[in-house]
């Protein structure tokens, strides 16, 4: 029998805890193609950002594993998939003139970051469908 994922268990923060551990890693690492999704318009440089970009990832990681902040770390981690967005929509710009594949890896992340943002959402314990349906009435 298999067991239906439950976004807001303990493991799943811990995978996203990996996930966020894995890429604010490769920040440092290997920063040069992080700093191709920093917007122009941002102060400062592209790699400052990508740096300070891997530096909340790696929080936010600390914020997930630890369960007495872990509802936080979700919440920190939705912002987080929202402020990276910007991001994502200059790659799928930058890359309209690269081949069909590339085109299609730049503009399929952009639907990907809804489940991220809903993932964090769900370990914070917040009730979407009631959010909203308080604001919309």
């Amino acid at each position: 029998m298999v067991s239906r994922f439950d976004a807001g268990s303990r493991r799943s923060a811990l995978l996203l805890a990996g996930v966020l551990t894995t890429s604010g890693i490769l920040h440092f690492a290997l920063p040069g193609p992080f700093d191709g999704l920093i917007p122009e318009w941002l102060p400062g440089s592209a790699r400052a950002w990508t740096y300070g970009s891997g530096v909340v990832e790696l929080s936010t990681a600390a914020l997930l594993a630890a369960p007495a902040t872990r509802r936080r770390g979700g919440l920190v981690a939705a912002a987080l998939f929202v402020g990276v967005l910007p991001g994502n929509v200059k790659m799928a710009v930058d890359w309209s003139d690269r081949s069909l594949v590339e085109q299609l890896i730049a503009f399929g992340r952009l639907p990907l970051q809804i489940p991220l943002v809903l993932w964090g959402l769900r370990i914070a314990r917040v009730d979407v469908r009631q959010a909203v349906r308080e604001r919309i009435g």
